[in-house]
């Protein structure tokens, strides 16, 4: 059984680091092909992938974003990391992280969402 889950600030104040955490039971995050992204939800809109790691450690992040994001991880813990710099009002969302088996596949497991709000 695969979990995994989000964890972090609920508030955050403009201009300052949101730093989130994916801890991952049930898998190690270094199997091979594996993908773990974050992807996040503002209200009433929809999914917006954010960047990802590769079971190597190799990361890749959406353009719009990528100036402010970096994703990292600590293999003994079995854990993901998401901080993102300059938050913004608009920034607030629900927060996922979620595995793929292999490029352009399925994500097979979801964390039940963070919320995160920017606000001050």
């Amino acid at each position: 059984q695969v979990q995994l889950q989000e964890s972090g600030p609920g508030l955050v104040k403009p201009s300052q680091t949101l730093s989130l955490t994916c801890t991952v039971s049930g898998a190690s995050i270094t199997i091979i092909n594996y993908r773990w992204s974050w992807i996040r939800q503002p209200p009433g809109k929809g999914l917006e992938w954010m960047g990802l790691m590769r079971y190597d450690g190799v990361t890749t992040y959406s353009p719009s974003l990528q100036s402010r994001t970096s994703i990292s991880r600590d293999n003994a813990k079995n854990t993901v990391y998401l901080q993102m710099n300059s938050l913004k009002p608009e920034d607030t969302a629900v927060y996922y992280c979620a595995a793929q088996g292999a490029v352009g596949g399925p994500y097979n497991y979801w964390g039940q969402g963070t919320q995160v709000t920017v606000s001050s």
